[in-house]
C-alpha cells in the first residue's frame, strides 16, 4: 500500500463540480426526480469488481459531498490500497436520490484514476530490485493532470515535473531550433534560477558524450534506445547526473531496462493509455 497524504479539498472540488454540472445538465437528474420517491433512503457500496490499486477515492467522497452534505459517506480503502474483487471501498449512507445522482461522475473519477494506480504498480513491480523509479509523462487528460500523476504516486510511481514552468526540459527539437547541444545547455544554465534544474534528451552516444563534456545539465533524458546502448549510456553518465530512460517503455521490457542502472524510467502509458479499473456502485 502506497500512502500519500490528500491534497486539499479546495483544490479538487473544481474539478468534481465540473464533472457535477456537465452530468447533471440544466434539468438535474430527471430520471431520479421521477421515480424516487421523495425521503427514499439507501445504503450504497462501492465495490471493486477487479483487484487493483483504487485512486480517486477522495475525489468520489467528494462529488457525493457536493450533490448532497447530509450524506454519510465512510472510506473504507483509501487512496494507495491494494483491493481485491469483491472488496468495498466505501459505503455511502442517505437520500437515495442524492447517491444515485452523484453516482456516475464518482465511477467515472475512481475508476480512470484506479486504472492509472494499478498499472503504475503493474510496472513498479518489473523494477523491483533495482534502483530505478517508474515516474509518468505530461501524457494526461487536458485539466486533469494533477489527479492522475497524483494516481501515478498512489501507484508506487514517482513524480515527474507537472508542467513546462517547473523544470527545464530540453528535447530534441529545442535543440534543432537552438542550433545545437552546446548553445542550448549554455543558454539554459544562463537562464536557470538556481532552484530550476535542467535535463537534456540525447538517443545517441555521440549526443551524450557532448552533453558531458559540455556540462550544464542535471538529467539526461535517454530516449529511444536499446538495451545494449542505455546500458552503455548509463555506465558513460555514472556519477555525472542523474538518468532517466523514455521511449519504447512496455511493460514487458521494463525489468531488462531497470537492470540497466538508470535511475528513472518514463512511461507516458501510465497516463494516456491506462484500462479503467472496474468498480461499481451496488445497492
Amino acid at each position: 500500500m502506497t500512502h500519500y497524504p490528500p491534497l486539499p479539498d479546495m483544490l479538487l472540488e473544481p474539478l468534481v463540480r465540473a464533472a457535477l454540472i456537465e452530468d447533471l445538465g440544466p434539468n438535474g437528474d430527471v430520471t431520479t426526480r421521477a421515480v424516487i420517491p421523495q425521503g427514499t433512503r439507501y445504503l450504497a457500496r462501492l465495490n471493486a469488481r477487479d483487484a487493483g490499486v483504487v485512486s480517486g477515492v477522495q475525489l468520489a467522497s467528494i462529488a457525493f459531498r457536493l450533490v448532497d452534505p447530509a450524506l454519510k459517506i465512510d472510506v473504507l480503502a483509501t487512496d494507495g490500497a491494494q483491493v481485491v474483487a469483491g472488496q468495498t471501498v466505501m459505503t455511502i449512507e442517505g437520500a437515495a436520490s442524492s447517491i444515485l445522482s452523484g453516482e456516475r461522475v464518482a465511477l467515472n473519477f475512481a475508476g480512470r484514476l484506479s486504472g492509472i494506480a494499478t498499472l503504475t504498480a503493474a510496472f513498479v513491480a518489473q523494477a523491483a530490485g533495482q534502483k530505478a523509479r517508474i515516474t509518468c509523462t505530461r501524457k494526461t487528460t487536458p485539466g486533469l493532470r494533477v489527479v492522475e500523476k497524483q494516481a501515478v504516486l498512489h501507484g508506487g510511481g514517482a513524480a515527474h515535473r507537472f508542467g513546462l514552468s517547473d523544470a527545464i526540459l530540453i528535447k530534441d527539437n529545442h535543440i534543432a531550433a537552438a542550433g545545437g547541444i552546446v548553445p542550448v545547455l549554455r543558454a539554459a544554465r544562463a537562464q536557470a534560477s538556481h532552484m530550476m534544474r535542467i535535463e537534456i534528451e540525447v538517443d545517441r552516444l555521440e549526443q551524450l558524450r557532448e552533453v558531458l563534456d559540455t556540462g550544464g545539465a542535471d538529467v539526461v533524458l535517454l530516449d529511444n534506445m536499446d538495451t545494449p546502448t542505455l546500458t552503455r549510456a548509463v555506465a558513460m553518465a555514472a556519477g555525472h547526473v542523474v538518468t532517466e530512460a523514455s521511449g519504447n517503455m512496455r511493460l514487458e521490457r521494463i525489468a531488462e531496462v531497470a537492470a540497466t542502472g538508470v535511475d528513472y524510467i518514463s512511461v507516458g502509458a501510465l497516463t494516456h493509455s491506462a484500462q479503467v479499473l472496474d468498480l461499481g456502485l451496488d445497492f
